[in-house]
């Protein structure tokens, strides 16, 4: 028996800021748009490669509790690229870091090792993303 997750249903407070920011800035298709009125609206978004596809709108969440999603991962091959990429279309990323002996560094992981670095994103209610390289690293998890 599959179960594919498929859909996340992301409460937000402004349905064509947080549109213009996934589909223009973040580079994510637009799937869905459809505006029924002033009490329903969906749109529905799917980041480049992904299998789920984020759905935001009026009428399917609340919208006090934007901002309070945290730690979703956009999984990357290379986080160096991505993070060039998406600062160059104006999307605001937070530095790179990595988990080592002394906790969280600064920079990627020295062995670029899989699921070793991370970058955080904002959208504009602050759901916090976060980038994570899982690439073809051999090493896989490094113990530092």
């Amino acid at each position: 028996m599959d179960f594919k997750f498929e859909l996340v249903v992301l409460p937000v407070t402004d349905v064509d800021r947080s549109k213009e920011f996934y589909v223009d800035k973040m580079g994510w298709a637009l799937d869905v748009d459809h505006d029924m009125g002033e009490h329903f609206r969906v749109v529905q978004m799917t980041p480049p490669g992904s299998a789920c596809s984020v759905t935001i709108g009026r009428g399917m969440s609340d919208p006090s509790s934007a901002g309070r999603y945290k730690g979703m991962h956009l999984c990357v091959g290379d986080i160096v690229e991505a993070r060039h990429w998406l600062v160059a279309r104006g999307v605001d990323v937070g530095d790179l870091y990595h988990f080592g002996a002394t906790g969280q560094t600064t920079g990627v992981h020295p062995d670029r090792a899989r699921y070793g670095t991370f970058a955080e994103i904002a959208d504009p209610d602050g759901n916090l993303w976060l980038l994570q390289e899982v690439n073809d690293n051999p090493t896989g998890m490094s113990q530092d």
